[in-house]
């Protein structure tokens, strides 16, 4: 909904929230659900089959039941995460006090749709992750509090850690530590953990997240169009941290191609010096195998037997793909311009046909969305 607006384009990422935050404050459910569906619409065409959704702001009447909803209709594979906030501007935090929540409430509110919606079973289309939204944003207790709980169900545990120089800089003034050692002090690493970003990381605490499992979902675009830096995912690889792919917030990114994404990573190691810092099969291999081990799926993100029927389909006789798929068809995807597919199945399940979405009708919805956007942001709605 707030894809390129004009204040937020050439910000950093604490002035880009900012900017951002008293728009998002007058979302109600509609606008939640619309977006959400365009959001997927967007993935399920560019190669997504299950994706994971960081809501952390619920003003008016939002409940995570509006992303919920959306994703079950789509028909994508969905890890909705409880996102929260609970520090305002009043207490040192960065949001304003409007767009934060009762800690108390949040807690009980994770409870209720962990209980109503999250399944456990191999092949699950729906799960629910606890997610504080950062170190900046919620208290040390809520953090702490939130992997209690998240661990007393089973669930994921997910929030930004490490994004910005800013952040660790915010980390250290108040804690007196770095973003790992922060996140480990309130019992914040572990194998049913993954953190946004990971851009600000030295030696030592790449080696504490491989140590401990602890997942990173790597957000090249977003990280390149706030400024945030570049986070060293081939040191993740080479000392066996989970690493996944993610397109990030679409407003922090303007675009929710996963498979763009994938590319993006690829190149953006390669800036670093090294012609060969990612290969193409290490990026598709962090889209997919890598995105389940971080979401803690081990029924999902590879063609073999017993996993779910979740695959997708590429034409090669087209206009991006031409030569490039004759080469090398698998590095043809990563290198020329990233085609949306034309098959996709999920959970058995035909969701994309001949290149046509067909569980939404996208002018409808895109028209939809639109009309939105146009009253949010211009303060009409």
């Amino acid at each position: 909904l707030t894809r390129a607006v004009p204040d937020a384009q050439d910000a950093v990422l604490f002035k880009w929230l900012k900017t951002l935050y008293p728009i998002w404050a007058n979302m109600d459910s509609e606008a939640v659900y619309v977006s959400a569906k365009l959001g997927i619409a967007e993935l399920l065409l560019s190669g997504c089959t299950t994706a994971a959704d960081h809501l952390y702001i619920f003003p008016n009447d939002v409940t995570l039941d509006d992303e919920i909803r959306a994703a079950r209709e789509m028909g994508i594979r969905f890890h909705a995460t409880r996102g929260s906030m609970s520090r305002g501007e009043s207490d040192g935090g960065l949001p304003p006090d409007r767009v934060v929540e009762d800690e108390d409430f949040i807690l009980q509110d994770t409870r209720r749709v962990i209980e109503t919606y999250h399944d456990a079973a191999p092949y699950a289309m729906l799960r629910i992750d606890v997610a504080p939204c950062s170190p900046f944003s919620v208290t040390e207790d809520l953090m702490r509090e939130s992997a209690k709980l998240a661990r007393a169900y089973g669930v994921q545990l997910h929030t930004h850690l490490a994004e910005t120089a800013d952040e660790e800089a915010y980390c250290e003034a108040t804690s007196g530590k770095r973003p790992v050692a922060y996140a480990e002090s309130l019992g914040w690493l572990g194998d049913d953990v993954w953190f946004a970003h990971g851009v600000h990381l030295n030696a030592e605490e790449v080696q504490r997240l491989a140590e401990t499992r602890t997942g990173v979902a790597h957000c090249p675009s977003s990280n390149m169009r706030l400024a945030s830096g570049i986070a060293p995912v081939r040191e993740y690889l080479d000392s066996g941290v989970p690493i996944g792919i993610a397109v990030d917030g679409s407003a922090s990114n303007d675009s929710s191609h996963l498979l763009m994404e994938a590319r993006m990573a690829l190149l953006l190691q390669r800036v670093r010096g090294n012609p060969a810092g990612l290969t193409a099969e290490e990026a598709l291999w962090i889209a997919t195998r890598g995105g389940a081990e971080v979401l803690g799926r081990d029924d999902i993100g590879q063609l073999a037997p017993g996993k779910a029927a979740d695959f997708i389909g590429f034409r090669l006789d087209t206009l991006p793909l031409a030569g490039g798929a004759v080469h090398d068809p698998l590095a043809a995807l990563l290198f020329c311009q990233p085609p949306q597919v034309a098959l996709s199945v999920i959970n058995g399940r035909t969701v994309i046909e001949e290149g046509q979405l067909l569980t939404a009708t996208l002018p409808q919805l895109v028209e939809q969305h639109n009309h939105i956007a146009h009253q949010l942001v211009r303060g009409e709605r």
